[in-house]
């Protein structure tokens, strides 16, 4: 009996810090996305946009041959990219018969994709006229940035959560990170597109997994 109850209050603070951990991330993602619309679209502010640029420019510079190598990163969170990946991996968690997690994966990638472009249209900015590729679509945030940050979040929590690779789950994160610089590098988005899609992302993380969470605890 002793054993049961303890393993119950375990549960219970487990499921107390979880929550409170989620809905710190997510305010503090929304009080992040809406600072920099604020420094944008408000104050019209290109300080940190320029500043973004000019370091990415510096590093081109001095590292030429870097690009191609850029070029092959960012692709990891291209549409033909993210269309492919949010539809395997749901597959075979689904035939693996992890369920939970293909949903996880797939509304991730889907539900990022969706508020990715509701955002893009809401708010109307234009790319950099300065991109060393053209790029169809709308600036703000960045597609690459808030979707790839849903889906390697997602795994990353996955990961994490069932299966304590800690150094994997860093890994996935940090990937996300530098996809999302390749766009600065590339002049494809501005610092503050970039740093808008990644708590974005977040943000969606937090928003998907509470509400799974509350959807499988009534079903």
């Amino acid at each position: 009996m002793d054993k049961l109850l303890t393993r119950l209050v375990t549960l219970f603070m487990f499921l107390v810090v979880e929550v409170g951990v989620l809905l710190l991330v997510f305010l503090s993602s929304l009080a992040a996305f809406f600072y920099l619309t604020r420094v944008v679209f408000v104050q019209h502010s290109a300080g940190l946009d320029q500043w973004g640029f000019a370091q990415m420019d510096q590093l081109r510079a001095a590292a030429p041959g870097l690009t191609p190598w850029v070029v092959g990163i960012t692709f990891f969170a291209s549409a033909p990219f993210l269309v492919g990946t949010g539809l395997l991996i749901p597959g075979v968690l689904a035939w693996q018969k992890r369920k939970r997690e293909a949903l996880e994966v797939f509304w991730a990638v889907t539900g990022a994709a969706i508020l990715n472009q509701i955002f893009k249209t809401h708010f109307h900015r234009l790319r950099p006229d300065t991109a060393l590729f053209p790029q169809m679509g709308l600036s703000f945030p960045s597609g690459h940035a808030m979707i790839g940050m849903a889906l390697y979040g997602c795994l990353a929590w996955l990961l994490w959560r069932h299966r304590r690779h800690f150094w994997l789950a860093a890994a996935l994160l940090l990937w996300a990170v530098l996809i999302g610089f390749t766009r600065i590098y590339l002049h494809v988005h501005y610092t503050t597109d970039v740093l808008a899609g990644f708590v974005a992302g977040l943000g969606w993380l937090m928003l998907l997994r509470s509400g799974l969470h509350l959807w499988w605890r009534n079903s």
